[in-house]
């Protein structure tokens, strides 16, 4: 029965735009060119603003997420790699459990790789539908009925290229993969734009940059007490400071020292004596996927949440899901299953 639901797909599936696979030995260089080319197109659509919003100053519900995710707010990145890996992650899940069947021939993987692509194509409309009806560009009566429709045909089409920058490298003419180089290279952009972002924001006590680099020579230059400038640049609040980016680089550093340990289990074949090897294993064996899958299913619940709290704020059911509360543009957990799910800030949250 379950081979028969792919059977089913398959005529829409044909629809969908599809990468060939090259028929010739992609050359290095020609990987980094393309590999290239994919990360340029995919920072251009993190940059060009969607068409049509009024407004994207609203508490973001997924600020914390959008790293992972790979997404830009009120761009046309969006909604980023979450329609990818939740379809991956339902599909697998669905596979895994004998829900749906799937062989081992050509015929059948392209089938489930199609349907996984469709699946991907239908969670981008719901949540674009969902983003839109919500009001997070601006109240669907305010933008008119065209307007809306036209947001959701650009985070549509924009979906499908992040399928098809995807899919282009798996298929073998780029370098790693698309979701991987997705999240390093929105990771690195958020790291060097809070580092040396030039952008001034009033915090009250005066104009500062949000760099955290920039400004610390901004608050040594103008306050008197240099020793609490100083402060200033390692602890503020609210925005990038020393502290968070040296933080941020220790973290790499650790990864990357424990990235090279491994443990290698001796091997004696059984046919042939005095025949010995050994396989390697890794400690970080999973490498970044749980990391990926977690924030994606985290990503939806949030959503839902939100969702839910804004319409039917005081009902104990959404509560048990999670209350939330406002600060500026986050929205942040403070009660129910998300406050559970969300990472503590602080040591004094671990501890309570």
């Amino acid at each position: 029965m379950g081979f028969k639901i792919l059977e089913y797909l398959q005529p829409f599936c044909s629809f969908l735009p599809e990468v060939s696979k090259p028929e010739r030995k992609i050359q290095f260089r020609e990987k980094v060119l393309w590999t290239a080319i994919t990360l340029f197109i995919f920072l251009v659509c993190c940059q060009i603003p969607l068409f049509g919003i009024m407004s994207s100053e609203s508490a973001d519900p997924f600020y914390w997420l959008r790293v992972i995710m790979a997404s830009n707010r009120g761009t046309l990145m969006e909604l980023g790699i979450s329609p990818i890996v939740t379809s991956g992650l339902i599909m697998q899940l669905l596979a895994g459990t004998k829900i749906i069947e799937v062989g081992d021939s050509v015929k059948d993987r392209a089938l489930f790789n199609g349907a996984q692509k469709l699946f991907g194509m239908l969670i981008t409309v719901c949540q674009a539908f969902v983003y839109v009806v919500t009001g997070m560009y601006g109240e669907p009566s305010d933008l008119g009925m065209g307007i809306c429709l036209l947001i959701i045909i650009q985070l549509l089409c924009a979906g499908l290229i992040v399928l098809l920058l995807d899919e282009l490298l798996q298929k073998g003419y780029g370098l790693g993969s698309g979701i991987s180089l997705f999240i390093a290279t929105n990771i690195c952009e958020t790291i060097v734009w809070k580092a040396f972002s030039p952008a001034t924001i009033n915090t009250g006590k005066g104009t500062e940059f949000e760099g955290a680099v920039i400004a610390l020579f901004h608050l040594l230059a103008t306050r008197t007490d240099k020793v609490r400038g100083l402060r200033e640049a390692f602890y503020r609040q609210n925005l990038p400071n020393l502290m968070n980016l040296m933080a941020t680089v220790a973290v790499f550093l650790i990864v990357i020292y424990f990235q090279g340990f491994r443990v290698d289990l001796p091997i004696k074949s059984a046919k042939y004596r005095g025949q010995y090897s050994s396989y390697p294993i890794k400690l970080f064996y999973t490498s970044n996927i749980p990391i990926i899958l977690q924030s994606a299913l985290v990503s939806n619940i949030y959503f839902l949440s939100q969702i839910l709290s804004s319409k039917f704020a005081g009902n104990i059911f959404v509560n048990l899901i999670g209350t939330w509360a406002e600060s500026g543009y986050q929205r942040y957990p403070i009660g129910g299953l998300c406050y559970y799910l969300s990472p503590p800030e602080t040591i004094s949250h671990i501890i309570t």
